[in-house]
C-alpha cells in the first residue's frame, strides 16, 4: 500500500482529499479499526507539527471495499460548506466499475427506485410504489473490455445507498467481486471493483472549480490493464 502521503490528489489550508485504498474505513464502525480520518489527522499532527488537535470533518462517505476520492474539510468552515454541496447534489461524481458481465446497451441512462434493507445492509430495486423506494439515477458509458469484463464509467446523479451496486446488479451485471449483489467470487483482498475516479465542484472557500482524479489501485493487474486501455481509447482487449 502507498503511504498516505503519496495518496493525497489535493491539498490546501481548507480540503484534503485522499485516493482510498479499499481495506480503510471512512468512519468507525462495529469492527472498531481505525478510520481514514484518523490516520490523516495522525499524519497532519506529525508533518505540521501541530501542538493540539488537528480538526478534520468527514464530508461523505464510501464504502469500505471501493477504492478511489474521499473529501475532508479542514475548517469548520469548509465543512459546513461541502455538506451544502453534497445535500444539493452540486458536485460532479464519477465513478469507474469494473463488470462480470457487459450492459446490453453500451451506454445509456438509468432510473430505478431502490429500497434499503438496513439488517442485510444491501439495497434492492423495487417498486415506485412502496413507501420506503427512493429514486435512483445513474448514467453509464463503456470504456473498454478485456476477456468478459468489462470497464464502465458512471456518472451518478443521485447518491442513495449502494446505488451502483444495487442498479447494475439488478441487471444482471455485479460488479467484479461483489459477493453481497452476485458476483461469481470474491477478490483476493476482499475489494470489490468499484473505484471513485473523479469529482469536480467549486471550492467551497476561494470559489474556484476543482476536478480531482484518482488513479486506479496499482496492486491490482487488473485495474491496471483496464486504466491503461481506458485511456488508449474505446480498444476491446481479448488478453
Amino acid at each position: 500500500m502507498l503511504d498516505l502521503k503519496d495518496r493525497i490528489l489535493y491539498e490546501d489550508n481548507h480540503l484534503i482529499i485522499i485516493n482510498k485504498v479499499s481495506s480503510e474505513i471512512v468512519q468507525g464502525d462495529k469492527t472498531g479499526d481505525e478510520t481514514l480520518g484518523e490516520k490523516i489527522q495522525k499524519y497532519i499532527k506529525k508533518r505540521d507539527k501541530k501542538p493540539g488537535n488537528v480538526f478534520l470533518g468527514v464530508t461523505h462517505r464510501l464504502d469500505r471495499p471501493t477504492s478511489g476520492i474521499v473529501v475532508f474539510a479542514k475548517t469548520s468552515k469548509a465543512l459546513s460548506r461541502m455538506n451544502t454541496l453534497f445535500r444539493d447534489h452540486d458536485l460532479k461524481k464519477i465513478y469507474w466499475a469494473v463488470l462480470e458481465r457487459s450492459p446490453e446497451e453500451p451506454e445509456g441512462q438509468w432510473t430505478d427506485f431502490l429500497r434499503r434493507d438496513r439488517k442485510k445492509n444491501r439495497s434492492f430495486v423495487c417498486d415506485s410504489g412502496r413507501e420506503d423506494a427512493k429514486k435512483a439515477v445513474l448514467s453509464y458509458r463503456t470504456l473498454c473490455r478485456s476477456g468478459s469484463e468489462t470497464l464502465v464509467e458512471v456518472d451518478l446523479e443521485t447518491g442513495r445507498h449502494h446505488q451502483i451496486r444495487a442498479q447494475f446488479s439488478g441487471r444482471g451485471c455485479p460488479i467484479k467481486g461483489d459477493l453481497k449483489y452476485g458476483a461469481k467470487g470474491p477478490n483476493p483482498d476482499g475489494s470489490i471493483h468499484l473505484h471513485a475516479r473523479k469529482v469536480r465542484f467549486i471550492h467551497p472557500v476561494t470559489k474556484e472549480v476543482l476536478e480531482v482524479t484518482a488513479p486506479a489501485p496499482r496492486q491490482d493487474f487488473l485495474w491496471q490493464d483496464m486504466e491503461a486501455s481506458a485511456t488508449r481509447g474505446p480498444k476491446e482487449s481479448d488478453d
